[in-house]
């Protein structure tokens, strides 16, 4: 409370009753509380008042995903519910009257990418013959955050993992639509993360990323997408395409959130030894605990125009993407604009970088190998027997794949890989830069049944260099209101500084805006 309002409440001591003055206070110390933007924070605020709980919470969400995923406008995002969600959150409940919360995350629903193992739920990768493979333990990532106190209330929709299909969708379920504009596409490949998280089916959102698959959702849903540096999370029980480009993928409202998700994921784990890069990387401190709202006054960031793209189809994004860089310096920040790496054409060097047509039958193997006996795949030739020619080309072509031993192409890939991380890392130590800027893709997003091509990212530049990288909402677009994102790009292991930079971007701009195709439901909003 502030101090002029502390001097009106003594004044009004002496003019009004009792009564009225303690309804009077009782506004005053009100709080509000709304879904639609609700973080983290904001939901452990309502629990620790007793306003709301886990399972009130829970049934909230179900009933947004009850009235928009299958009715409505039917987002089509929801693969798999978990049945037992209501059940865990009451035991959550349960643990909170005892005086014992985990985490900010106990009793917080969310909602992944079917990518990720869950047990006893299905692990599609959103093909249709998949449907009965059931892993019998957690991903390494789902283990930390239910251990945290997270719920997983659903598994949703994605680009097809194995299967020849548009971006966002499946052979399981179909095409997940956009909740800011049904006629467009969601993103791939974690389209049904990026739905339902915009939509506000649940808190948070887990995708994964091989060449863009977290920021391009992100960028089309206008939310927080951060891919962290290749080591800092466990991929282990993850459907993966990469065993060098493959990294789960955090999708949320806000920074913060993104920055409470992190605290909860990140670390080593011994069944993915990548995880034991990160051991002396992890801060001292919380990820949450280093956010601030100030941290871009005298930051030095680098514009990288080197990606940027050209021509009218790119126009209208552009201009947008100029006014956030003016409010980057506004907020205090050094803008070094242009920023250049000492790359003849960095665009063609990073595509050069590309690992995964080499990797993506051994990553497939290595998750089915995993699953259970009674799982109905365990190879990839597995699937391939049972599905046959419904799978994608690359699919396909990755059963036959050269070994990588002694295969030069592979190991030209590897050094090009190596290329582009040194000159990205010579540019920020030679400009002293806090960060890289840019914005993720600038085609204007495409109508659903127009040429998809053009719906996939085109700055893979995270994604080849195992660098973090962290989306924030930067606008919407006149001609068609879809959002657009802004990336902010990093040395390895920068995340506290990614995501107070992120944050405090956030905090100047306030550029998201809930879809308009979900609007809030009754109970949604309340004071306390």
């Amino acid at each position: 409370m502030t101090h002029p309002q502390r001097l009106l409440n003594r004044m009004a001591c002496v003019l009004l009753s009792g009564s009225l003055l303690a309804s009077i206070s009782l506004q005053a110390s009100a709080a509000s509380f709304d879904l639609s933007t609700a973080t983290v924070a904001d939901i452990d605020a309502a629990f620790a008042s007793g306003a709301l709980n886990s399972e009130q919470l829970t049934k909230l969400y179900l009933a947004r995903i009850a009235a928009y995923d299958q009715s409505g406008p039917k987002l089509n995002a929801v693969i798999t519910l978990n049945p037992q969600a209501l059940a865990q959150a009451r035991a959550l409940d349960i643990e909170r009257k005892a005086g014992r919360v985990r985490s900010p995350l106990h009793g917080i629903p969310i909602v992944i990418k079917d990518v990720f193992d869950v047990a006893g739920l299905p692990t599609t990768g959103g093909t249709a013959a998949l449907a009965q493979s059931v892993p019998a333990r957690d991903a390494a990532i789902i283990a930390r955050l239910t251990r945290a106190g997270a719920i997983v209330l659903a598994k949703v929709n994605l680009s097809d993992w194995f299967s020849d299909t548009p971006p966002g969708t499946t052979t399981a379920i179909g095409q997940t639509l956009s909740p800011y504009n049904l006629a467009k596409y969601v993103g791939g490949s974690s389209g049904g993360t990026g739905a339902a998280v915009a939509a506000w089916f649940a808190a948070l959102g887990l995708g994964s990323d091989t060449a863009g698959s977290v920021p391009h959702p992100a960028s089309h849903n206008a939310l927080v997408g951060l891919t962290a540096t290749q080591g800092l999370i466990s991929r282990r029980g993850q459907i993966a395409t990469s065993l060098s480009q493959e990294r789960p993928g955090l999708m949320t409202r806000s920074v913060y959130d993104a920055a409470v998700m992190l605290d909860a994921v990140a670390g080593y784990d011994g069944e993915d030894l990548a995880t034991a890069d990160s051991v002396g990387h992890l801060p001292d401190q919380s990820y949450v605990s280093m956010l601030d709202a100030q941290s871009l006054k005298g930051a030095r960031i680098g514009v990288l125009r080197e990606l940027f793209s050209s021509g009218p189809e790119h126009q209208e994004t552009l201009a947008g993407v100029e006014i956030a860089l003016r409010k980057l310096a506004a907020s205090g920040a050094t803008v070094v604009d242009p920023a250049r790496t000492q790359l003849a054409d960095l665009r063609r060097e990073v595509d050069a970088a590309k690992l995964s047509d080499f990797e993506r039958g051994i990553a497939h193997d290595v998750y089915f190998a995993a699953l259970p006996p009674s799982a109905p795949v365990h190879s990839l030739n597995d699937l391939i027997r049972l599905v046959g020619g419904q799978l994608k080309p690359e699919t396909l072509a990755a059963a036959k794949a050269p070994s990588l031993d002694h295969n030069p192409a592979y190991v030209a890939a590897l050094a090009q890989r190596e290329k582009v991380r040194e000159a990205i890392l010579e540019l920020l130590d030679r400009e002293q830069l806090d960060a890289l800027v840019f914005p993720f893709k600038t085609f204007a997003i495409p109508s659903l049944g127009a040429d998809w091509s053009k719906a996939h990212s085109n700055n893979p530049l995270h994604a080849y260099t195992g660098f973090p990288a962290l989306i924030v909402p930067a606008g919407f677009t006149r001609s068609d209101g879809m959002p657009y994102g802004l990336m902010f790009f990093g040395r390895p292991w920068s995340e506290p500084r990614l995501l107070s930079l992120g944050y405090s971007y956030e905090q100047a701009t306030h550029a998201r805006r809930a879809p308009p195709l979900t609007p809030a439901l009754p109970g949604e909003r309340f004071k306390y």
